[in-house]
């Protein structure tokens, strides 16, 4: 969501929309930019194709159309000026299991209609450039890194670092995370993704006391088949926590869906927090480009 917002103009933080496992199609009342990143998923302004990481200028009464992914299982959108929800807990985002936030606290319907934020004064660069181009509608020929905008990718590793409770298990358990791949069970959601493999079992059953937990926790219940949480992940957990998936492997993290295999691969703290700190110094160069293509 944060490289579609920049490639828009917009902040990092503006609103935008999460699609899951399924079509989506908008009419815009004016002109805005707009741009997605996610899944593979197929996405239309008009009769032009929109790639991922691209920016494109919708016209007034013209329709995005996006379609189900083959690969991956989420995309996100982001629109000029941002959705003008009202916001809660300093958030425009909707907690679903809460009933909260975003638009009327639920997920969209057919019909629904989303205010929209006011138009920067680059929207008027990309209405010039459209203009001159003779094209409609006009796509952006720079795009996001490539990662960053297909986030989609099957059978590749998941990195984690180990977890609090990671002698808690025993020395196969250890091994059986790193080794043959777990399958996505249908049993899943938003809030964590139920994988189905070998088992990991505990040294023993002692209960624990509930502690933090966030996304990217991968916990285990008493049946020894993992749950990795994911962005509605709870606060606090009682499962024991073997080990959690690196902030960088988040985006991948949420393209899961049933069916699809998934491995683990260990690495560093520091390794860990080197690769954040590498991603968010790229983001600000990229970030700087983008103004650039703007102004």
């Amino acid at each position: 969501m944060r490289v579609a917002n920049a490639l828009v103009g917009n902040e990092d933080s503006a609103a935008g929309l999460e699609a899951t496992l399924g079509n989506l199609r908008l009419r815009f009342d004016d002109q805005r930019v707009v741009a997605w990143c996610g899944g593979a998923f197929a996405v239309r302004l008009g009769d032009e194709n929109l790639p991922p990481g691209h920016a494109g200028l919708v016209a007034g009464g013209e329709e995005l159309v996006m379609t189900a992914p083959g690969t991956g299982a989420r995309a996100w959108l982001a629109i000029s000026g941002g959705i003008d929800v009202p916001p809660v807990l300093g958030s425009r985002s909707t907690d679903l299991r809460g009933n909260f936030g975003g638009h009327e606290g639920r997920a969209l319907r057919d019909g629904d209609t989303l205010p929209l934020g006011a138009k920067e004064r680059r929207f008027e660069t990309a209405v010039l450039i459209g203009r001159r181009l003779q094209t409609a509608p006009w796509i952006s020929e720079w795009s996001a890194p490539a990662p960053w905008a297909a986030t989609a990718h099957r059978d590749r590793f998941l990195r984690v670092v180990r977890g609090l409770d990671w002698a808690r298990f025993t020395s196969a358990a250890q091994g059986a995370l790193f080794g043959a791949p777990f399958t996505v069970s249908f049993d899943s959601d938003r809030m964590g993704v139920r994988l189905a493999g070998l088992k990991l079992d505990r040294v023993d059953s002692t209960d624990l006391l509930s502690e933090a937990v966030t996304p990217g926790t991968l916990q285990v219940p008493p049946n020894g088949e993992p749950i990795l949480l994911l962005g509605d992940c709870q606060t606090i957990g009682g499962y024991p926590k073997i080990a959690h998936v690196i902030t960088v492997d988040l985006p991948m993290a949420a393209q899961l869906w049933p069916g699809d295999p998934v491995r683990f691969r260990e690495v560093s703290l520091a390794e860990a927090q080197e690769l954040v700190r590498e991603r968010e110094e790229a983001f600000a160069r990229f970030r700087i480009g983008i103004d650039l293509q703007w102004d």
